[in-house]
């Protein structure tokens, strides 16, 4: 896809991916799982790279999730392996990128985690994109860890509960208080489902499915979602003539 075929005015501010497929993309090749996730990786880069230049301020991968845990032994220490090691690559300060990690990291081993808070304060500096890492993480861990954290300030009297707005748990409690929710959702490996993925922030996100192992994900990938999502009307409730109106009127 020609890249001068996406308006550049309306590239989304945060892309959340689900980066499915890298499984069944090396069993397709008489491959170990573990060489479909490498291949991600390498992935990973890419699209990192392009997301930069195209402007878009906040990425989101869904790596690992709470359900991950139940895989095989020897996958989950191949993927944290995967971690540590991915976290060598010199893309974030070669494309002005910042780390950042959601999810419950009282589960990751000592020496992934050191590495994540590592990476986090080496590239805290840094401002063309951020990069977000979910890592042990699931929307309804995110959701009962909130809920426990209202509960706890309510019980020290630091918080009444008719206080408690939608606003405040964004701003306070979720895991990603410090970025806007996604525009746009993209879904690799041919599953329509979003898994336990950020679903409080993707009231609203335009979702995209296709069928692509994420390995195969390039940047023509992303264009064509890109422009996918920017062929669509954004409503937020409001109907198809209200929106019009409030483009006509410079809103």
């Amino acid at each position: 896809m020609d890249k001068t075929l996406l308006d550049h005015e309306r590239i989304p501010q945060h892309i959340a991916i689900i980066m499915d497929g890298n499984g069944r993309w090396a069993n397709e090749r008489g491959k170990d799982r573990s060489f479909g996730h490498q291949a991600g990786v390498d992935a990973v880069r890419k699209i990192t790279a392009e997301c930069t230049r195209l402007g878009v301020k906040y990425l989101t991968l869904y790596t690992f999730s709470t359900e991950n845990w139940n895989r095989p032994p020897e996958e989950v220490a191949a993927l944290m392996g995967l971690v540590l090691s991915s976290l060598e690559d010199e893309i974030f300060m070669k494309n002005n990128v910042r780390f950042r990690v959601i999810g419950d990291r009282s589960r990751l081993p000592g020496d992934v985690a050191q590495k994540l808070r590592e990476t986090e304060e080496h590239t805290a500096g840094n401002t063309a994109m951020t990069m977000v890492v979910a890592l042990s993480y699931s929307s309804r861990w995110e959701l009962v860890k909130a809920a426990q954290d209202m509960a706890r300030d309510v019980a020290n009297g630091q918080l009444r509960p008719e206080d408690i707005t939608e606003s405040m748990v964004e701003q306070k409690y979720l895991e990603t208080r410090f970025m806007p929710d996604p525009e746009l959702l993209i879904r690799t490996g041919g599953e329509l489902r979003v898994s336990n993925y950020l679903l409080w922030q993707i009231a609203y996100t335009e979702l995209y499915f296709c069928d692509t192992y994420w390995p195969d994900f390039d940047e023509q990938c992303l264009h064509q979602a890109i422009a996918d999502y920017q062929r669509r009307q954004r409503r937020f409730g409001k109907t198809e003539a209200q929106i019009e109106r409030e483009l006509l009127s410079g809103k």
